[in-house]
């Protein structure tokens, strides 16, 4: 298949749509059953063609091409961009919760008002680590190197997800090549809330890689202000719980399979939890979740969170070979009891990860 423009890619799938008048043949077929058999035949058929189509009329997940970025719709609705080209790293901007509300801070990427502009390298929604052979792949300073979208693997709209896989290059700040990875974000087609699995697979293709010891990690969000623990050196209004009932403060750096963050946006409390995939190096994993509304899972920064010696936490690849992190975000209306949030872990802990599914 010749590469879709504009993407550059391997492989482009899309759900397309028959034209209305292919409806016509199978509306026809209904007129020589005259008993109750044939009128069921042709209405199942009917909805078997509606369920197919159903990601293009706007009740699945449909994702756009709109040039360095993919738009993505629930329902016809905008619940976030990929946004691939033009910066130091991929990420997904906006990230509209339930009822459409912003559950990420807009700055950089806008400027509005009332919001904090401090560590201008934590952009909504990404991933990325502070320490890779020695690079900063985390920051966006001097010496920071850059994840560079490579292409598309796959993207893909559908009626019960969307999927878009894609495959990057982690480039020192010299240009010189440290790695690649592939990841997989799969978006759910829900109502009441949001729910995103995202898989990465950092390649050793260079050579042997290490991961260092730091807290400067690594899946991240940087949330909505009004969702903040605090504010001007003052309590605010969010909280944070973690799966082993530790909350607020008390969670930073600590191990747990999952944490939520929530409070109010417009209004209306929302949070978000972050799922550690049972099948994760060295799960549960570490947290470096701030007051100020950074919110990452880090597997790596013992020497940070447990006060160890420095390179306790160093996670070592082969050259040639690979590791793969799975997780899933869980967008939800009000805290973690009334989203059921450890429920809704349980269930993700017996899910096959992406790659598994394809």
């Amino acid at each position: 298949m010749p590469d879709a423009p504009g993407f550059g890619v391997s492989s482009f799938l899309v759900d397309h749509p028959l034209p209305l008048p292919k409806l016509a043949p199978m509306l026809s077929l209904s007129m020589p059953f005259r008993r109750l058999g044939g009128l069921v035949c042709t209405a199942v058929a009917i909805l078997l063609f509606l369920h197919t189509t159903n990601a293009a009329d706007g009740s699945g997940v449909r994702i756009t091409d709109l040039d360095g970025k993919l738009r993505i719709e629930i329902g016809g609705e905008l619940f976030s961009e990929y946004r691939y080209r033009g910066f130091s790293r991929p990420f997904l901007y906006p990230v509209l919760g339930p009822a459409g509300l912003p559950m990420t801070r807009n700055w950089p990427m806008k400027e509005v008002e009332g919001e904090e502009r401090d560590h201008p390298h934590q952009r909504s929604f990404w991933w990325a680590h502070g320490a890779v052979n020695g690079h900063d792949f985390w920051s966006e300073g001097a010496n920071a190197g850059r994840t560079l979208h490579d292409k598309f693997l796959e993207v893909k709209s559908g009626p019960e997800f969307g999927v878009i896989r894609a495959a990057n290059k982690l480039v020192a700040k010299d240009g010189t090549l440290i790695a690649t990875d592939e990841r997989t974000i799969r978006i759910h087609n829900r109502t009441a809330d949001r729910i995103v699995d995202f898989e990465i697979t950092i390649h050793a293709s260079e050579g042997p890689l290490t991961f260092g010891d730091t807290k400067e990690g690594t899946m991240a969000l940087r949330l909505n202000e009004a969702m903040r623990l605090t504010r001007n050196r003052k309590p605010a209004e969010g909280h944070i719980v973690n799966s082993e009932g530790l909350r607020d403060g008390a969670t930073w750096g600590k191990r747990a399979k999952w944490v939520d963050y929530y409070g109010p946006v417009e209004g209306q409390t929302v949070g978000v939890a972050i799922f550690d995939h049972p099948w994760n190096p060295r799960h549960p994993t570490h947290w470096h979740v701030r007051d100020y509304g950074l919110f990452a899972a880090n597997p790596f920064g013992i020497h940070d969170f447990e006060k160890k010696p420095a390179g306790t936490g160093d996670l070592e690849v082969a050259a040639g070979q690979s590791v793969t992190w799975r997780y899933r975000f869980y967008f939800h209306r009000g805290d973690e009891q009334e989203a059921k949030v450890a429920e809704r872990y349980a269930e993700y802990a017996q899910v096959s990860p992406a790659s598994a599914q394809r």
